[in-house]
């Protein structure tokens, strides 16, 4: 999609034009090629299953794709005398009832896609859309429009995969996007302006925004304020695409507390999708994920991406208010080396130990671009340092004097690792529970599973408490009655989980082993 360079309009219209629009989502990224469309077009297709209409939208810079993965041909057609201007936005159809795309088209002899030179105008028309929700598909790169949408999106996405120039380049998406931001806010006041781009030059290029806010402080305390303030209001959201290893999938909180440490952006994961051949297959057959493979275990990813998405542009992100940054930078004291805070346990210093040592490997991913060799090893020391003292009580109570000798100790951290969008989803799911649980509710694995998630419960903590396998769990939840044992054992597993969910042990366990009973009975097999 081709853009001219926005003139510091795009705001002022955006505010002035009336909205239809409930929600505007934009879905982009630093790199090409880790699964920005196949995330957008399945978040599309899941929304209009819920029965909303929704306008997809192909604003890919370098030719968009999105119609063939959906199948629909009348995308590739040339523009006609009775086509709409090139300003507006042509709808189709798509086979998906309540899903409409809005496709790249090419003009005749044209190389570029026809799009409008006024993006002001352009932007302010995909908030009149008469739709629920707007998806916008980005692409790669970090043109000064691609990030223009972006920030003017009710929520912004970031698309990576588990490999060093996809990190690099999603933390240059969010280094790119605070630099935006700052032009934007300056751009009215020539003089603030100018003292903006005197900070910036004796930075590197695209530096970390929080480096860029202390740098602007420092001839203007009340632009630096701002600045901060403004860098606070800053949350991309993150998905992690393409999971192959359980390390891959610890990447997306890693990169998030990463982003906060070192970059000053307040960086949010909603999820990660595992590798899955049914992707690659999905597309191959012009049909999205969740309606040609809706099984599989990459769709039932993008189900939670999804469901985590809804649930943070329903609740308006009132979870975690904005946090600006410290203008003059702080040392860290030995809890917040440890990402920990000062009424830690022991057992909780140990977990939070050996996350940091993960976290801060030689080859660790979520490093990728943030620091050089040097800085590791000096972070390195500290971690070993913060253990050593932390877990030897004498020297803890030592340290806690002389560090903190007037204050109580802090409430845990509230930083990266709390995921907003978690727990967004989780008020969700109990305010969904309220009207689905009553005295003649039928319950079943996935109603269990879904009051577990919505009070934040591991299967782990479950099987530690109850003794019960982790197989069993799954196979209860995933109704897998063929892994589980005889009638008798396993109603005593279902009253166990329930009391666990604080539910009706007698009410659970009689209605999942009334489903239970029939399916043994249909598969012929033996009674109890």
């Amino acid at each position: 999609m081709h853009f001219a360079e926005s003139s510091g309009k795009t705001r002022e219209i955006h505010d002035a034009a009336p909205l239809h629009v409930r929600h505007l989502i934009a879905i982009g990224g630093g790199r090409g090629g880790v699964g920005k469309s196949v995330v957008a077009v399945n978040l599309g297709v899941y929304l209009a299953q819920l029965g909303r209409t929704v306008a997809l939208v192909d604003a890919d810079s370098n030719g968009g794709e999105l119609h063939t993965m959906l199948g629909v041909s009348a995308a590739s057609r040339p523009r006609g005398p009775d086509d709409p201007p090139e300003e507006d936005l042509p709808m189709f159809k798509t086979p998906i009832p309540g899903l409409l795309l809005s496709p790249q088209v090419y003009a005749t002899g044209s190389t570029v896609p026809v799009r409008p030179g006024r993006k002001a105008r352009w932007a302010r028309r995909l908030r009149q859309l008469d739709v629920d929700y707007v998806l916008l598909d980005l692409g790669s790169g970090t043109a000064p429009a691609t990030l223009d949408l972006f920030l003017e999106a009710d929520l912004g996405i970031c698309v990576t995969s588990p490999e060093p120039p996809s990190v690099e380049a999603t933390y240059r998406f969010c280094r790119a996007l605070f630099q935006r931001q700052l032009r934007r806010l300056l751009f009215k006041d020539r003089f603030r302006m100018r003292l903006s781009e005197r900070a910036q030059a004796e930075l590197p290029p695209l530096p970390a925004p929080q480096d860029l806010v202390r740098a602007v402080a420092r001839y203007d305390a009340a632009v630096g304020e701002l600045a901060s303030a403004e860098l606070g209001k800053l949350r991309p959201r993150l998905v992690v695409n393409c999971v192959r290893l359980r390390t891959d999938s610890d990447l997306g909180p890693g990169m998030c507390e990463m982003a906060t440490r070192y970059l000053g952006v307040n960086l949010d994961s909603i999820g990660h999708v595992e590798q899955d051949d049914a992707v690659w297959l999905s597309v191959v057959r012009r049909r999205p994920l969740l309606i040609d493979s809706p099984t599989s275990k990459s769709a039932r990813n993008l189900e939670r991406v999804a469901r985590r998405m809804l649930a943070l542009v329903t609740t308006r992100d009132q979870i975690r208010p904005p946090e600006a940054i410290d203008l003059v930078p702080q040392e860290l004291s030995l809890y917040d080396v440890l990402w920990t805070h000062r009424g830690a346990t022991d057992e909780e210093l140990r977990r939070a130990y050996k996350r940091q040592r993960q976290l801060f490997q030689a080859d660790g991913l979520a490093l990728t671009s943030l620091m050089s060799e040097a800085q590791l090893q000096v972070a390195q020391a500290r971690i070993e340092e913060a253990h050593d003292t932390l877990l030897d009580p004498l020297r803890r109570r030592a340290y806690d004097v002389s560090t903190f000798p007037e204050q109580e100790e802090d409430q845990p951290r509230t930083g990266a690792q709390v995921d907003t969008a978690l727990a967004a989803e989780r008020a969700m799911l109990r305010q969904e529970l309220l009207h689905e649980i009553h005295a003649e509710t039928d319950f079943t694995g996935a109603l269990l599973a879904k009051v577990r998630e919505s009070l934040g419960i591991e299967l782990e903590e479950i099987s530690n408490r109850t003794k019960i396998s982790q197989a069993h769990l799954r196979a209860i939840e995933a109704e897998q009655f063929d892994r589980l044992p005889a009638l008798v054992y396993a109603r005593g597993f279902v009253q166990q989980v329930a009391s666990y969910l604080k539910l009706d042990p007698t009410q659970v366990s009689r209605t999942y082993l009334r489903r239970m009973r029939a399916w043994r009975a249909t598969n012929g097999f033996p009674g109890p």
